[in-house]
């Protein structure tokens, strides 16, 4: 294999000053806005300084093993990735997930680049690792998880895929209209949405929910809830109704379900404008999910692949 033909692909992603400069077309207009609201500005400086120095350091490593491409995350779903690239993430864990929807089985690295602010789960790594791996990963030689993701379908054959979930309902704060096909169930409903997450995103959206579901159950007296967990891995996903609302013309016995392989999970929208289907957060690419439009929800074919 001609490993001069690889290239290096680092997705970064603005930091909040410079989302902030975008917005107010200077630093001094967004320092103003800032501090007039009671904010202290010194910490978006030094959060951007902090990334800035670890976007550079990663270029420079990575410099010395192949070609290098720099892109900003919201030019990711038009990149076209080379069979044979290696890609590396810089920023929070939500930028690994965006980018893990548009590869197809290139080897992702996740860099946190300031340990003391983020958590990171998706970054297990930092800079100072990078000289030591990269060598490994370029050669095929490193350890990774094979990440499962959701994947909804429609009729017209538009597809999109999530890593963490996905979100199907009305992007406004109306109730969504729909009816819902779970295996041989179905019923007409009205709802805040529906939640379909995948494994690696049962930390995220879905979590809150749960939360919310276990502090009521503990608070009436209704015993603990017991939730099995769902790894990385597992071809499995889970799906919750949100606040689903009973009347004359809807129902709410459908609002939980583990959607495996052999399980079919439909939803036809009722919903004549705002009904969206968006994954992992990024509202801005979503699927019209207007009156008569059917999606179908499961287990993509497609795997991510994140370096451990």
């Amino acid at each position: 294999m001609d490993r001069s033909m690889n290239k290096i692909v680092i997705v970064t992603r603005k930091t909040r000053l410079k989302e902030l400069i975008y917005k107010y077309n200077t630093l001094e207009q967004a320092k103003f806005y800032i501090e007039h609201m009671g904010v202290d500005f010194s910490d978006y400086i030094k959060e951007d300084q902090n990334y800035s120095q670890a976007v550079k350091q990663v270029t420079e490593i990575a410099g010395h093993y192949a070609r290098v491409q720099e892109i900003d995350r919201e030019f990711v779903p038009n990149m076209i990735f080379g069979k044979h690239d290696v890609v590396i993430a810089v920023g929070q864990d939500g930028l690994v997930a965006n980018v893990m929807k548009y590869l197809n089985g290139q080897p992702l690295i996740g860099v946190n680049p300031d340990t003391a602010r983020w958590e990171g789960i998706l970054l297990p790594f930092e800079t100072g690792q990078l000289p030591e791996l990269l060598p490994k990963v370029l050669c095929g030689r490193y350890s990774a998880k094979d990440i499962t993701m959701a994947e909804a379908a429609t009729k017209d054959e538009q597809r999109m895929l999530a890593v963490n979930d996905l979100f199907i309902g009305c992007k406004t704060h109306a109730s969504a209209r729909y009816d819902i096909t779970w295996n041989q169930s179905k019923e007409n409903q009205s709802s805040s949405g529906i939640i379909v997450s995948t494994g690696l995103g049962s930390t995220g959206w879905y979590k809150s929910i749960m939360t919310q579901a276990k502090k009521m159950a503990e608070i009436f007296q209704c015993g603990q809830i017991a939730e099995p967990s769902i790894s990385w891995e597992d071809n499995q996903l889970v799906f919750v109704v949100r606040e689903p609302y009973p009347s004359r013309s809807t129902q709410a016995n459908i609002v939980y379900g583990r959607i495996s392989q052999k399980d079919t999970l439909r939803i036809i929208s009722k919903m004549p404008t705002n009904g969206v289907v968006f994954s992992d957060g990024m509202e801005e690419d979503a699927i019209t999910f207007y009156a008569g439009t059917e999606v179908k929800i499961g287990i993509a074919k497609k795997k991510g692949r994140l370096v451990v």
